[in-house]
């Protein structure tokens, strides 16, 4: 009798998966050129910023300008700017004597681009008198008149309270430490010849 040969078993089905299948997956898109990947809002202070240095900078403006807002505002009752201000406030720290006109500019706490025009209009107010020097010509002195002095004693009050809204939330060993970390900030970049009232 003659060997049978074997028979193959038929393979079974493959069953079927009842999951429908996943959609491709969207390419992910290149990050944006300030580090935050498009459709995301904040992210950490890295991806919102080139450096530290930058994001120290940005918060030290920002600051500047809520807080000036507020002295605008004090200002601004009586005409005058915060340089304006400033000026005549370095005047009566040495009345009734009078001080030269590029003293007196490297001394503002921000230096002004026109010191000529800055006067004459304090001057027009009568808030401040100009002369010249009889030993120098060339050296123009300016002196706080008693309307200017007037001035500054009706504001002063509304400056003090304005200081306490700007940073009164603060403590004192807060503002203290602050203050120095400023002055470090800055004193790379001040001049010694003529500093400015607050670094004397």
């Amino acid at each position: 009798m003659s060997k049978l040969s074997p028979v193959a078993k038929p393979s079974q089905p493959v069953a079927k998966s009842s999951r429908p299948a996943a959609p491709p997956s969207r390419p992910t898109a290149p990050p944006s050129r300030s580090g935050v990947a498009p459709g995301r809002r904040g992210g950490t202070s890295s991806q919102r910023f080139d450096s530290l240095e930058q994001e120290t900078y940005l918060n030290l403006w920002q600051t500047y300008d809520r807080l000036k807002l507020l002295e605008d505002e004090v200002f601004g009752t009586v005409g005058l700017s915060a340089q304006q201000y400033n000026t005549l406030r370095l005047l009566r720290s040495v009345h009734p004597d009078a001080m030269p006109t590029l003293t007196l500019g490297g001394r503002l706490i921000s230096r002004a681009p026109d010191m000529t025009r800055l006067l004459d209009r304090l001057e027009k107010r009568g808030l401040l008198s100009r002369e010249r020097r009889p030993e120098n010509r060339r050296v123009v002195a300016v002196r706080i008149t008693s309307a200017g002095t007037n001035l500054l004693e009706e504001i002063h009050r509304s400056v003090q309270e304005c200081h306490q809204r700007q940073l009164g939330h603060m403590s004192k060993t807060q503002l203290r430490e602050l203050t120095e970390l400023l002055k470090q900030a800055r004193q790379p970049h001040e001049s010694a010849s003529s500093p400015s009232f607050v670094d004397e």
